[in-house]
């Protein structure tokens, strides 16, 4: 194991099974205890949703505006500045809300290829926007009560709905256990998913295991 996977993962066993664990034998650390709380986990993963559809459907708004899909009658100011509250209140629900949930179960995400290329989409959705804020928003005063901007603006937006899409889609299949560790598939999902570190180990389109406690023993 490379000194980088091995730090990672020790990292993420100390936080799920150490941090914050008492001396009691029964002992459970935080991320345990917010998983196997009953009433608690249940509001994290609800707020989590409510929160993401409000942030998605104000992101949407704005885009759709952009390519000159809707509200072509009206500003691209007086809909972004209207709903721009709304947008960052939204994605700080969505962001504490997703650390709590990621919080509880940091082990399983790290080996879940559906959360490793969400996060890949969502680090290109928030490029994006800082792209459009500090190119593309830069001229909006001589496009801002066009009926359809201008190129840069509505490849931002078209951007934008692709990524943010996908980001949905991705934390969506996350639950599913289609590319589980443990499980015969492909070499390169076994690689991105880090399956050789996990728990239930990598088992590739031959039938052949290596496990955690293989990788260690290898010099």
């Amino acid at each position: 194991m490379s000194g980088l996977a091995a730090s990672i993962n020790a990292f993420l066993n100390w936080v799920e099974h150490v941090f914050g664990k008492g001396p009691s034998p029964d002992g459970q650390s935080f991320s345990e205890a917010l998983l196997g709380s009953l009433n608690f986990w249940n509001v994290l993963e609800g707020t989590h949703l409510i929160a993401l559809m409000l942030f998605a459907g104000t992101i949407f708004v704005v885009d759709l505006r952009l390519l000159g899909v809707t509200f072509r009658k009206t500003k691209v100011s007086t809909i972004s500045d209207a709903i721009l509250p709304l947008t960052i209140y939204s994605f700080i629900f969505v962001s504490l809300t997703g650390a709590g949930l990621l919080f509880a179960k940091p082990i399983f995400y790290y080996h879940t290829i559906w959360f490793l290329v969400k996060m890949v989409f969502l680090a290109l959705a928030l490029l994006n926007i800082v792209v459009f804020h500090g190119r593309v928003q830069a001229t909006q005063g001589s496009w801002d009560a066009d009926e359809v901007p201008p190129r840069a603006a509505r490849m931002s937006a078209a951007a934008s709905l692709i990524l943010w899409t996908l980001v949905i889609v991705c934390g969506r299949f996350i639950p599913y256990n289609w590319y589980e560790c443990g499980k015969s598939q492909p070499d390169f999902i076994n690689w991105v998913q880090q399956c050789k570190t996990s728990e239930k180990g990598e088992e590739n389109m031959a039938g052949q295991r290596f496990d955690a406690q293989m990788w260690k023993a290898q010099p």
